[in-house]
C-alpha cells in the first residue's frame, strides 16, 4: 500500500475531513481514503440510515392508526375544479 502526505490543506477542508472522520467513527486517514474512494468511483456512497422516528414505530394502537388515516382522507381527495 502507498502512503501519501497531504500539504497545504485549507482549514475548511481539514475541518470537513475531521467532521467526516468523527461521524464515521474512523481515523483521519480512514476518512480521507473513504472520501477518495467515493470521489474516484471506487466506492459507492452508502445511503444514510435515519433513526429519528424509531421510538414511534409501532407505538400507535389500531384505533389511533384508523383515526390518523381518517384525518388524512380529506387531503387525499383530488379537487376536480383545481385539477381538471
Amino acid at each position: 500500500m502507498k502512503a501519501l502526505t497531504l500539504r497545504r490543506l485549507r482549514p475548511e477542508l481539514a475541518l470537513a475531513i475531521e467532521r467526516e472522520a468523527r461521524e464515521a467513527g474512523t481515523s483521519l486517514s480512514g476518512a480521507v481514503v473513504a472520501l477518495l474512494e467515493q470521489a474516484t468511483g471506487l466506492l459507492k456512497p452508502r445511503r444514510a440510515v435515519h433513526h429519528d422516528f424509531d421510538r414511534y414505530a409501532g407505538s400507535w394502537t389500531a384505533k389511533q392508526a384508523r383515526a390518523f388515516d381518517k384525518a388524512l382522507t380529506r387531503g387525499r381527495t383530488i379537487d376536480k375544479e383545481l385539477w381538471p
